[in-house]
């Protein structure tokens, strides 16, 4: 089995990094340029920088923050938020990003998913599903930071984007996120076994157990966390110690003297 990639999950307002719960009530916790210094210096494979907003106000703001970041956090970085065109993703790229994370407006055009990975490569292309359960072993897919519905079911909405050339999908359990309750592992492991294409999820880590469980369960590619990494409940070195001792394979982590 490869790598599971531990990511911390940057979501931004404006200049500040925020964090809230379920999406909503959003606290601001500083600025994230030190906070992915701070996940750098510990080891995180990833990181992945979100305007929560910007699709709601229509805006794309994240450039001069991308490009601070990249200049000083040399791993992969996926950027989203506000990016509605071919021409936005090559601006996101251009400023540093490794990958775009596209939600509304794939729910809007779906056809959008097809032209940024026939442009730029499916490996750039990451497909953002925000779902709420709305029956037994049903989420919807919703957009605008969880606000707005899309009508459109989320496994099914899942398949289509890999049909389309996505090359990841951000699962992200708006019911969990931001709890720290655990991670909702019926909804992860219906979009695993339906895609062939990796899966990163994401809402309701609050501790190691709740990383392997993602992936031991739900058979997960990668885990994106905020709230556990912001709050300092866990380390990066902890969550990876504690996969190791559980059987999760993860990179090794030498810290640079």
């Amino acid at each position: 089995m490869h790598n599971v990639r531990i990511i911390a999950r940057l979501d931004v307002k404006g200049e500040n990094l925020v964090k809230g719960v379920h999406l909503e009530g959003l606290r601001k916790l500083g600025d994230p340029r030190e906070f992915a210094r701070r996940y750098y210096a510990q080891g995180i494979d990833e990181i992945i920088l979100i305007d929560i907003v910007a699709s709601l106000y229509e805006r794309n703001s994240l450039l001069h923050l991308v490009e601070r970041t990249t200049s000083e956090v040399f791993i992969p970085i996926t950027v989203g938020g506000g990016l509605r065109s071919v021409l936005d993703v090559q601006k996101a790229l251009r400023a540093g990003a490794d990958k775009v994370a596209i939600c509304t407006a794939a729910l809007k055009r779906p056809e959008l998913v097809r032209e940024i990975a026939g442009t730029f490569g499916s490996q750039c292309m990451v497909v953002d599903i925000q779902a709420k359960r709305n029956a037994p072993g049903k989420w919807e897919a919703y957009f605008d930071n969880g606000r707005e519905h899309s009508g459109r079911d989320v496994v099914e909405w899942a398949k289509q984007v890999a049909d389309l050339g996505a090359g990841e999908i951000l699962l992200t359990s708006v019911d969990r996120e931001g709890t720290g309750k655990g991670m909702d592992l019926e909804l992860i492991q219906k979009v695993t076994a339906a895609v062939p294409i990796p899966v990163i999820v994401s809402g309701g880590v609050g501790s190691a157990d709740d990383f392997a469980d993602a992936v031991q369960i739900g058979k997960a590619d990668a885990v994106a966390m905020a709230h556990v990494l912001h709050y300092n409940h866990q380390t990066v070195g902890q969550l990876r110690t504690h996969a190791t001792t559980r059987g999760v394979p993860v990179r090794r982590f030498e810290p640079v003297a």
